[in-house]
């Protein structure tokens, strides 16, 4: 039936389905012959009579055929009776006759089918193991098989719709395993075309069989036949989409045909099964060649949505949970769905192995994402597995990956999610994990870190007990290390895993415990996270069997307290506190379990115990007592102590305060007693009864001075001792937080807060410099200890309800600001002045980074560093937002530090210095809590004087003034600049002191970034209200002077204040909404809600509305404010918190309004109240960011470098010394050098950018870009002649460097470009080059400008330069053979010139050289030379002529 049908088509399919069950009907009908069982065939057939003479017995029933001789002997018999029969071919016929009529009987053709076997009396004497069944025998004689295969075709539809016979056996199956390895087809056309037409009318079982047996049927000439019919197939069939690839793998097939498969199952990748995916990935992976790596992967890894796949199982797996089904159904279902992924994973990991190809395009497709949210889980994945199996990309993967990470595009989320979906693959690369974690930790940037210690995290939560051990001992090393930032990230992994999976880490904890042995090297706040660790994993629930961590912690404790050397006492209290912490909260803990009373009592007699322990050791060291105080005061801020413990601090500690520093009025000292005459200053009390207190401040200090040793209390006989005036601020904030726990508030203390100080007169005026040193660094210490009290007075008690407190507190505010310009007149005459130490948890005592000397040339120092830091940050990405730079952190800087004259008067430089010395004095002032800043909540108060009636008798006006306000936004932005700085932009300095970044900030470190940030949310509305006041002051100032800013009406004073109020308050808002967090989905909400704030300032609209509309909102709301900023730097600002709240955007439409807005800043004359314009090297680093955005987001880059370079510059040259251009104010002689550093940096970015393109691509395309290019070079070509007229070192050292970075661009992208399009753009080729040429012959004039003044920073730039010049030469050589131009190719030599063209003639002298020997392209594209050639390359062979350009 089959045989007469070489060709069917599909409407006869049905039919043939008919006549295939029509036929099986009546074979069932037909009585069959009923043969002997177990009995050897005996007849006169032919058929019978050729097998038996040829050597094969026919048995029935259940005995397998019998083989006499060997099958090739069998063959070769068979078909030599055949052939010598007289009746031959009618033989043949009537063995085909036999044959189909013994294969009637079921069994009997199940016999024929089943392999032979050979009498038992030959077995051993036989060596082949595997005997083939009759009809393979048969199938292996040319003149019998075509029959055969229709016999086999024509019986096959009969078993087409059975299932397993009894025996086990599946016929269709058998059938086709006789077509299979056959040595040799007679009809290899015919053949296919059969087993295609099968397999159109086949049950899905027989098409799987028969198309996963095609590559072991069909000969290689029948692949591309065979191929096209599985490509319809699958299209038409997506059932048998495995089959089908899984056999197009296996084929030698056109790589059109496989591209043209491949790009039909990519299209139905996202509807595949989890079950089908391995085999479709490794088909994909397969049909990759090395030219379409990169687009396939790229494509592959768009379309693989493995959360499509996975998720669908897991969520089937829920819902039979709810329906009630068996456990161990789901568990198989989950345990199928891991095999799957794991096996899917094998495929891909096996390509990354041995197809260099394909783990190349695959991180190069990971490293061409741009888009944050176009990240993805398999993307992460798969660079830790190429990590870990191809060792020779691991470098550049680190890279990728660091890359990434400082971009921000790899959030926590999506870590945590690889870890939590994907733990059985990512356990089999572990050791890789491992590896890499260990490299990100030893990172400078701390984003990078903190993702190595993510991986740490996540690692030990996914995994089981091996690895977490094998965790826990790295993390350990790296403490143990001694690099500061590896030491600190390790221990806050581990305090996270501590709070998140005790019982795992507590099975670790001797390895946790060795830590006590590296004390010495760790930081005070590295010792508080190792400490609490320890009492954590010694105290916590269930710590029976951690008595050998307590005993240990107890033993070190004691050692360090008792110690006499203050680093080693500040472990041991700080050890010591911690310790009192946990124990305290298992106390809590543990109260709910019986007999819980007695085991709080004796936890409270451990602790009191303990703390005794650290009282009694530290009394006797002033510095000491301090810490233990702020360690105390911290731990019962944090509410872990019970009450009984509470009342004993209440009854042995805080009641001594009294004694030691409060004194009554009445008892003012004597003036013969003291050196100077005390007075009590600065109460707020109206009434000047002597029934008041005071604060006994001046006679301590003067009396710890007297005192025999530094740093030993004195005491005057053996029944009073004197308390250190160091301790007054640490007692005080003890006291006062143990009163608010206690009692709720502090009414019993705040009596406090108005009293005075005993001190003496302190502003001496014009009398200050007839001072002693002595007198002075004793004043100098009073103050510092005035204004540390004050700090604390207005931490305790700026959230007093009732306003006359707030009056007071806004008092001390301004007596705070008041007593700090006092103090920078008293350390500008008091240079070797060490301040006393406010704040204790410092490795040593020399009170940190406090330089007074010398502090101006140290600060020009600092500055022209961290400008280099900027302009190299600016230039990869502008909108990668910067912290402010440190010359931000005092106002008084930002004017004074761009004065240079000679004749600055004796005020100014004392200016000058005090501001900076001010900035230094971090570690000694008291720090700020946070909720000090909700004073900016206040307005307008009152405070009411009353009479002795306790009447109302007067009202006075207290308000939050500038100066007031300065200083709290001051204190705000370096605790947010300390908290929130973008990860990004935080590097770790290999030389910085350990701690000093976190020096004054302790309590705000116990605070998360998320409490911070929710903080700052809640004094949004009264930060935008100031906001709005600084900006209604300058607009009202500009109209009142008409716009000068430097009219007769200014107050320089005055507006400096709110200048620097107005950059502050900017910078707070860029630091809030810079924050990384946001990212996070945990913290959608707190955006949100900073976001309806500066919405609803423009107008009360939706609570409801969408992040788009909330995110437009604010951008106008701040945008708004362009019109009255005041300087320059605050312009950046607002200019880069504009630029932070559009990229919250997924698609921001604020671009051109970003370019316009940059351009206005930069076409602004911006000058001072004085009169100066604005310049320095902070201006310049401000405007070397303002340029970038404005470059970055123009429409078109080429036009607007033309435009500055072709007519800002020009006027610049025209114009006077000191002038500006008139299109671009912000260009003069001294910012010529920025404008031109980012004009050759955008310039070299755009053309890196720009496509390289192929000769496939349209011929508008090649056009397209072969303009793009001419404008480029044209662009190129301007700037390197300005270096003509602005010849000075820091212009032509950008242009060594980005010349020689443009012309390897020129290289890689236009040069290819310029290959295929030579032949229809010649002319415009030709000009091309004519002007490059132009450019480099000016960069060789470079190179030799460069040596004869023997500049090293230039000539570094040489030799790099020189060899990519080189290149270019042969490149355009390359390209005129390949156009077959070769006779337009000449060389000459080219003299050495300097900058402006002159021969250099000290060379003419000397032997040539290779700088001498220079090569020209005369690019001769008609029949006349170019005459003059010019060189831009320089030589490295010897007496060579080299060539330059065309």
């Amino acid at each position: 039936m089959f045989g007469k049908r070489k060709h069917m088509r599909s409407e006869d399919r049905k039919s043939l389905t008919e006549d295939h069950s029509t036929k099986k009907n009546e074979v069932s009908k037909k009585p069959r012959k009923s043969l002997p069982r177990n009995e050897v065939v005996e007849n006169d057939s032919a058929f019978i009579k050729l097998l038996k003479t040829a050597g094969i017995t026919l048995k029935t029933g259940e005995r397998q055929n019998q083989l006499a001789v060997d099958q090739a002997i069998f063959q070769r018999k068979l078909s030599q009776s055949l052939k010598k029969n007289p009746s031959y071919p009618k033989t043949v016929e009537e063995f085909i006759s036999g044959l189909e009529s013994y294969i009637e009987d079921r069994d009997c053709f199940r016999n024929c089918l089943l392999s032979c076997e050979r009498p038992q009396e030959e077995e051993t004497s036989v060596a082949t193991p595997y005997y083939k069944s009759l009809i393979k025998l048969l199938l292996g004689i040319d003149n019998l098989q075509p029959a055969i295969i229709r016999i086999l075709f024509e019986k096959l539809p009969e078993f087409l719709f059975e299932s397993v016979n009894n025996d086990g056996l599946n016929m269709p199956r058998l059938i086709i395993n006789q077509l299979k390895w056959l040595d040799r087809i007679i009809d290899g056309k015919d053949l296919t075309t059969k087993i295609m037409q099968l397999i159109s009318i086949a049950p899905v079982t027989v098409q799987h069989d028969l198309i996963t047996s095609l590559p072991e049927i069909i000969g290689d000439s029948q692949h591309g036949d065979v191929a096209g019919e599985l490509s319809d197939l699958l299209m038409k069939n997506t059932t048998l989409t495995v089959p089908i690839l899984d056999v197009l793998s296996s084929l030698q097939l056109d790589s059109k045909l496989l591209s043209k498969v491949r790009h039909l199952v990519m299209d139905k990748l996202s509807a595949v099964t989890l079950e089908n995916l391995p085999v479709i990935i490794k088909f994909i992976l397969h049909t990759v060649t090395a030219t379409d790596a990169l687009e396939v992967i790229s494509e592959l890894r768009k379309k693989l949505d493995l959360d499509y796949c996975i998720l669908p199982p897991q969520l089937h797996t829920s819902q039979s949970k709810l329906k009630n089904k068996s456990q161990v159904s789901s568990g198989n279902q989950d345990n199928s769905n891991q095999d799957c992924v794991s096996l899917l994973f094998d495929v891909i990991k096996s390509a990354v192995r041995y197809e260099k190809a394909i783990s190349e395009a695959w991180i190069k497709a990971i490293e061409s994402i741009d888009s944050v949210s176009d990240h993805k889980v398999l993307d992460l994945l798969m660079l830790l597995i190429i990590y870990s199996v191809n060792t020779q990309s691991k470098k550049y993967i680190e890279k990728v990956l660091r890359n990434k990470v400082q971009s921000s595009c790899i959030p926590e989320q999506l870590l945590q999610s690889t870890f939590c979906t994907y733990t059985s693959v990512l356990r089999d690369v572990f050791p890789s994990i491992l590896t890499l974690a260990q490299s990100l930790l030893h990172s400078t940037d701390q984003s990078v870190i903190s993702f190595g210690s993510l991986l740490y995290k996540y690692a030990f939560m996914s995994f089981d007990t091996y690895y977490q051990q094998e965790i826990i001992s790295a993390l350990v090393t790296h403490v143990c290390s001694g690099n500061d930032s590896e030491v600190t990230t390790a221990l806050e992994v581990l305090s996270e895993l501590v709070v998140l999976n005790l019982s795992a880490v507590r099975l670790y904890a001797v390895f946790v415990k060795g830590i006590l042995d590296y004390l010495d090297n760790l930081t005070p706040s590295q010792i508080r996270k190792l400490f609490y660790i320890l009492s954590v994993l010694a105290f916590n629930k269930g710590h029976e069997d951690s008595s050998h961590i307590q005993d240990d912690m107890y033993l070190v404790i004691r050692k360090q307290l008792s110690s006499t050397v203050f680093k080693y006492k500040l472990i041991g209290i700080i050890g010591a506190i911690t310790m009192v912490g946990s124990m305290a909260a298992d106390s809590d803990s543990s109260g709910s379990i019986p007999d819980g009373t007695e085991l709080n009592s004796e936890h409270c007699k451990q602790v009191t115990s303990l703390l005794q322990l650290v009282h009694s050791c530290s009394e006797q060291s002033p510095q000491a007592s301090a810490l233990y105080y702020d360690e105390f005061a911290n731990l019962i801020a944090k509410g872990k102590l019970p009450p009984k413990t509470l009342e004993w601090i209440e009854q042995t500690i805080c009641n001594d305060f009294q004694d030691a520093f409060v004194v009554d009025l009445s008892a003012l000292p004597k003036v013969t007693d003291y050196p100077f005459p005390v007075k009590a200053l600065y109460g707020l009390d109206e009434d000047e009864s002597q029934d008041g207190i005071a604060i006994n401040l001046l006679p301590l200090l003067l009396h710890q001075d007297l005192g025999s040793d530094v740093g030993v209390m004195t005491s005057q006989d053996q029944d009073q001792k004197l308390v250190s005036p160091l301790c007054l601020s640490p007692y005080f904030r003890l006291l006062r937080l143990c009163v608010e726990k206690q009692h709720g508030d502090l009414e019993d203390i705040d009596g406090l807060l108005d009293c005075p100080l005993y001190l003496t007169e302190l502003d001496l005026g014009e009398k200050l410099g007839s001072l002693s040193v002595q007198e002075r660094s004793f004043r100098c210490s009073l103050l510092f200890l005035v204004i540390n009290w004050f700090r604390e007075i207005v931490n305790a008690f700026c959230q007093q309800k009732s306003a006359e407190m707030k009056g007071k507190v806004l008092i001390r505010l301004r007596h705070i600001t008041e007593l700090q310009l006092l103090l920078e007149k008293y350390l500008a005459v008091t240079p070797d002045y060490l301040p006393l130490l406010a704040n204790f948890d410092l490795e040593s005592l020399d009170g940190g980074p406090y330089t007074n000397t010398a502090v101006t040339k140290n600060k020009k120092k600092g500055e022209k560093a961290q400008g280099g830091r900027k302009r190299k940050a600016d230039s990869g990405k502008s909108s990668s937002l910067e912290r402010p730079s440190k010359e931000d952190s005092s106002e008084c800087e930002h004017s004074q530090s761009d004065k240079s004259q000679p004749e600055k008067d004796f005020t100014e430089k004392e200016e000058e210095k005090t501001s900076v010395a001010l900035q230094n004095c971090t570690t000694f002032f008291r720090e700020l809590d946070l909720e000090v800043f909700s004073i900016l909540h206040c307005g307008l108060l009152t405070k009411s004087l009353l009479d002795t009636e306790m009447h109302t008798e007067a009202t006075e006006v207290v308000q939050l003034g500038p100066p007031e306000l300065l200083f709290l936004l001051n204190d705000l932005s370096q605790k947010l600049e300390n908290m929130l700085v973008p990860t990004a932009s935080k590097r770790i300095c290999f030389l910085k002191s350990k701690g000093n970044r976190n020096i004054g900030f302790s309590h705000l470190h116990q605070r998360s970034a998320q409490e911070v940030v929710h903080f700052l949310v809640l004094l949004l509305t009264p930060l935008c209200n100031h906001l709005e006041n600084m900006h209604n002051y300058f607009q009202c100032l500009a109209t009142e002077n008409h716009g000068v800013i430097d009219g007769p009406g200014v107050k320089i004073q005055e507006h400096h204040i709110m200048s620097s109020c107005y950059q502050r308050l900017l910078q707070i808002f860029l630091a809030l909404f810079s924050w990384g967090g946001f990212s996070q989905a945990e913290n959608r909400n707190l955006m949100l809600a900073a976001l309806k704030v500066l919405a609803n300032r423009l107008k009360q609209g939706d609570h409801e509305a969408p992040l788009g509309e909330l995110l437009s909102q604010s951008f106008h709301y701040l945008q708004n404010f362009h019109h009255s900023v005041p300087s320059f730097q605050c312009a950046v600002y607002l200019i880069r918190l504009l630029i932070v709240i559009s990229e919250k955007s997924a698609v921001s439409r604020n671009k051109e309004k970003l370019a316009s807005l940059a351009r206005q800043f930069l076409c602004q004359v911006w000058v001072q109240p004085n009169g100066e314009r604005e310049k320095g090297s902070s201006f310049n680093d401000q405007l070397h960011t303002l340029l970038c955005i404005y470059l970055e987001r123009a429409d078109s880059v080429l036009k607007l470098i033309e435009e500055i370079a072709g007519t800002g510059v020009p006027e610049l040259i025209n114009s006077s010394k000191d002038a500006a251009a008139s299109s671009f104010p912000t260009l003069t002689r001294q910012t010529f050098v920025v404008f031109f550093r980012v004009m050759m940096a955008e310039l070299e970015k755009s053309v890196r950018n720009l496509q390289v393109g192929t000769a496939a691509d349209l011929p508008k395309v090649h056009e397209e870009r072969l303009l793009y290019w001419s404008m480029a070079v044209r662009d190129f070509n301007i700037l390197i002649n300005l270096v003509k007229v602005f010849d000075n070192r820091p212009v032509l050292n950008v242009c060594l460097k980005y010349g020689r970075l443009f012309v390897e661009t020129f290289l890689k992208q236009c040069m290819p470009l310029l290959d295929f399009s030579f032949r229809k753009h010649r002319e415009d080729v030709l000009s091309l080059l004519k002007t490059f040429q132009l450019s480099t012959r000016q960069l060789h004039h470079m190179c030799g400008h460069s040596k004869i003044h023997q500049d090293t920073s230039l000539t570094n730039h040489v030799p790099l330069l020189k060899k990519t010049l080189e290149l270019f030469v042969y490149r355009v050589k390359a390209m005129l053979i390949l156009n077959n131009c070769q006779e337009a190719f000449w060389l000459g030599n080219l003299k050495n010139r300097d900058l402006q063209g002159e021969e250099i003639l000290s060379q003419q002298s000397q032997e040539s050289s290779v700088d001498e020997n220079q090569e020209e392209i005369a690019s001769q594209l008609s029949k006349q030379k170019i005459e003059e050639a010019s060189t831009d390359e320089a030589s490295v062979g010897g007496n060579e002529d080299k060539e330059s350009d065309d």
